[in-house]
């Protein structure tokens, strides 16, 4: 990609570029907001949806001018969560799908399917993560964020995965070399916090091309990573310069709540994906909005598109 996105709605714009239909397999697709993004994205000429789920719950969520439209979308008759889970997997094996989202399911049995491991989506050798692009009023890029979803207390191991995958992310978006902040309570290296220690060896391997394509530092503090104030005023020395690209955080207890502040105080909306998968997958929260679920979608397309 030639021109950095730095707006969510860039990124659906991007993928109508692209002239092609995603199929998308949504399993349990019976709750409104799930329902409009997938329409909204089928308007909008970017994916085929199968709505997997009970089809009588399904049915009366669908507008009347779509229901007259049966070619651009299909229904699969499906009233258990569990297999719904694993045929939608094993639709994106056989090549039937290109990206799985998950609906009105419980997020543990539907990603049961997806790390199954003789037909699971998981690579091989691989750390299951979860990156998000941030939009914020007050920030004048887009804000990637790991991860406050999947990983508790990941490894050293574990971040250098998350930073490689919201590297890539960001790479697939056109910020070609994005500034990565290792955030902690201080800028300060500790032995009391060992973060700070794990961060160190992490900037090294930035340094000598272990970890590629990014200036990475830390630990920083969010101020230092975001606002360039705080930074002439601390005096602090720090290529990040607060113009973050990606907040990486040392535990999902870290990054949970500044993300669930953000969004909820900060007025953001999000796009977000599971990685670690060989196809995208959505998965969102029941209070996620259908702007953000329908930003989901799109960047599930953006992935899905670079993947092939």
């Amino acid at each position: 990609m030639e021109k950095r996105i730095n707006k969510l709605d860039q990124i659906p714009q991007y993928v109508m570029g692209l002239r092609r239909k995603f199929k998308v397999a949504v399993v349990i697709a019976e709750d409104t907001s799930t329902i409009d993004a997938v329409i909204q994205a089928t308007k909008d000429g970017f994916i085929h949806p199968v709505l997997m789920g009970n089809r009588s719950k399904i049915l009366p969520l669908l507008p009347h001018e779509f229901l007259k439209q049966a070619e651009v979308y299909d229904i699969i008759d499906c009233d258990s969560h569990q297999k719904a889970s694993e045929l939608a997997v094993s639709m994106v094996n056989r090549g039937e799908a290109d990206i799985v989202m998950k609906g009105l399911i419980n997020t543990d049995l539907f990603l049961k399917a997806v790390l199954n491991k003789e037909n699971g989506l998981l690579r091989p050798d691989s750390v299951l993560s979860y990156v998000c692009a941030i939009e914020l009023p007050a920030y004048n890029k887009l804000l990637f964020l790991t991860d406050p979803a999947v990983l508790p207390f990941p490894t050293m191991q574990q971040k250098v995965s998350m930073a490689n995958y919201a590297i890539d992310m960001a790479h697939k978006l056109g910020i070609k070399k994005p500034k990565v902040a290792l955030i902690g309570a201080s800028e300060k290296v500790s032995s009391h916090f060992p973060n700070s220690l794990e961060y160190e060896r992490m900037c090294k391997m930035a340094e000598n091309g272990v970890i590629k394509d990014c200036i990475m530092d830390g630990p920083l503090d969010v101020y230092l990573a975001c606002d360039p104030g705080s930074v002439k005023t601390k005096g602090v020395d720090t290529p990040i310069g607060g113009e973050a690209d990606i907040l990486l955080f040392p535990s999902l207890e870290a990054s949970n709540p500044f993300y669930k502040s953000i969004m909820l105080f900060g007025g953001g909306e999000l796009a977000g994906l599971i990685q670690g998968t060989t196809h995208p997958v959505v998965v969102m929260s029941r209070s996620d909005s259908f702007r953000s679920k329908y930003y989901c979608l799109a960047l599930a397309c953006l992935m899905a598109e670079n993947n092939s």
